[in-house]
């Protein structure tokens, strides 16, 4: 097998018998249970479960915003655990690109501005053209200029979207990206997600309380107690949004 198929076969996530503890004292809960996980390079995997099972934390810990108690996160080839905070944050920037719910924009900057600001801190020189591009991308070329206060809930959420992608990451995380939205908002955006990362051959993990959203994914993990109670390929229907 030539060598470059072997890696391209390589999961792009790794998680091996993954613990992890939250809380001191008669508030201490084991969030994370012994999860082991291979995700391979360009698949989406949607993962749902009920509050408090444990699955947001999970995309924490894969993208590096969580140390583990026990157990081994590899992502992209690198060992987090070999890796201080501050290279974990270089890798971060670099290699992850994170949506949120509550879309994290900083207030008083403008679209672009949000966009050039990871870009920025990994000393891009060119980190204002690529927002620029990652901005019309997502169809808001002409809100550059534009605060978040002066955005829909759905032009902020692309606008998260833009500043994630714009790094060109290997892995894309997305907490309840259409959570904050209405339906037919979440639908257009949950439609340029899933675009953009097939598109880029990005590796997508999505965590979702929407079964029919996480239904688009690749992958469904869901996720109970701590403990991933069932993987499975979903049935998926064919449903077409407006973007």
């Amino acid at each position: 097998m030539p060598e470059s198929e072997t890696q391209s076969s390589k999961p792009v996530i790794s998680l091996d018998d993954i613990h992890l503890t939250l809380g001191e004292g008669a508030s201490k809960v084991h969030v994370l249970r012994g999860i082991s996980l291979d995700v391979p390079s360009g698949k989406s995997v949607g993962v749902v479960g009920p509050s408090g099972s444990g699955k947001s934390t999970l995309l924490m810990v894969m993208a590096g915003l969580e140390r583990v108690d026990s157990g081994k996160v590899v992502l992209a080839g690198e060992d987090f655990s070999k890796l201080d905070e501050d290279g974990l944050a270089a890798f971060r920037g670099r290699n992850i690109g994170i949506v949120f719910q509550s879309f994290h924009l900083i207030p008083n900057m403008t679209a672009l501005e949000n966009v050039a600001v990871p870009l920025e801190l990994a000393g891009d020189r060119d980190a204002f053209s690529k927002a620029k591009r990652e901005l019309e991308a997502v169809g808001l070329g002409e809100r550059l200029s534009h605060y978040p206060s002066q955005m829909s809930g759905g032009e902020q959420q692309r606008v998260a979207m833009a500043r994630a992608l714009a790094p060109d990451p290997k892995i894309l995380v997305a907490d309840e990206p259409t959570g904050n939205l209405d339906e037919d908002t979440g639908a257009q955006i949950a439609e340029l997600l899933f675009a953009k990362q097939r598109e880029r051959g990005t590796t997508l993990v999505l965590v979702t309380h929407d079964p029919s959203l996480a239904a688009q994914c690749d992958v469904t993990l869901r996720v109970r107690a701590g403990e991933i109670e069932e993987q499975q390929l979903p049935t998926k229907t064919s449903k077409k949004t407006a973007a």
